[in-house]
């Protein structure tokens, strides 16, 4: 699997990225409040693991979230860690 050509999409209806996975889903759920983007939720199923899938979607989720002016909040432990090995994103956290 070539990670950097994995399609990730918002779907702002669902309020998360996503992206499809044979028959399964791996997703980053938010909430909008205001001017922030809460991250709340993330979960790649067992089978797609440890295949770089989660930060190949942290990224296009921070990096839509930067573009688009929100502050972010982490409040999943996984896009904690991610804000933390990334410190390029920390100057648009909120809370951090």
């Amino acid at each position: 699997m070539d990670i950097d050509k994995l399609e990730v999409k918002n779907n702002p209806e669902a309020k998360r990225f996503e992206v499809q996975l044979d028959d399964q889903v791996a997703v980053i759920e938010y909430m909008r409040a205001g001017n922030n983007m809460v991250f709340t939720h993330s979960e790649v199923p067992r089978d797609f693991e440890g295949q770089g899938i989660f930060s190949r979607m942290a990224k296009v989720a921070w990096d839509y979230a930067v573009e688009a002016g929100y502050k972010i909040q982490a409040v999943c432990p996984l896009i904690q860690r991610y804000i933390e090995r990334h410190v390029e994103y920390q100057p648009h956290t909120w809370g951090f």
